[in-house]
């Protein structure tokens, strides 16, 4: 059976879509993010696929230094670890824009993963994020009025035990703020690996 030259044109154009489409389907790997601390190093598994909004807004924030020099200013132990708004003193840097709360995509807050910090309103995420020391299902979005659900973007791949001796860290009060490392915890850097 011999296939007519226009259906063998376009099978040849089709094979030569998928030459070039085929390595970038491959590549869909998440991104990975290397956080050192003073207290030491946090590789972290961004998850670009299953939160797109929520992901792109941190690896944007990643890749310009935002979170460089700033502290997790709130701990609570066996809840979660927060950071990306406050430098050393509880001085707070400028908020980029709000995003839209991605909770409702099905990632749970299981220990490990990181999520976006908000206010009441779920759509006022900015550069906050925390940690979750513990499965915090009470965060998870569900039915009903109040249940928007804290959006997950990433999980710790490697270092959740230094994710733990922050979580020790002894806290107190400062400028109005409860659960504030006395000794600050600094993110000394935040970078893609391989860049």
């Amino acid at each position: 059976m011999t296939i007519p030259r226009n259906r063998a044109t376009i099978i040849t154009l089709m094979c030569t879509v998928l030459a070039f489409v085929a390595p970038t389907l491959s590549q869909g790997e998440n991104a990975i993010v290397v956080m050192q601390t003073t207290h030491g190093e946090i590789s972290i598994e961004v998850f670009e696929v299953e939160a797109p909004i929520t992901a792109a807004n941190f690896l944007k924030l990643v890749d310009e230094g935002y979170y460089d020099g700033l502290i997790f200013h709130r701990v609570i132990p066996g809840f979660v670890i927060q950071g990306g708004g406050f430098y050393p003193g509880m001085k707070e840097k400028t908020q980029p824009p709000t995003i839209k709360n991605e909770a409702h995509l099905g990632l749970k807050n299981s220990r490990g993963t990181l999520s976006m910090a908000r206010l009441s309103d779920p759509d006022t995420a900015t550069s906050q994020f925390f940690i979750n020391l513990r499965d915090n299902t009470s965060l998870d979005a569900g039915e009903g009025e109040g249940r928007e659900g804290y959006a997950v973007f990433a999980k710790v791949v490697d270092g959740m035990d230094v994710v733990d001796t922050i979580a020790n860290v002894e806290t107190g009060r400062s400028l109005g703020y409860s659960d504030v490392p006395r000794e600050s915890v600094v993110i000394d850097s935040v970078s893609r690996t391989g860049s």
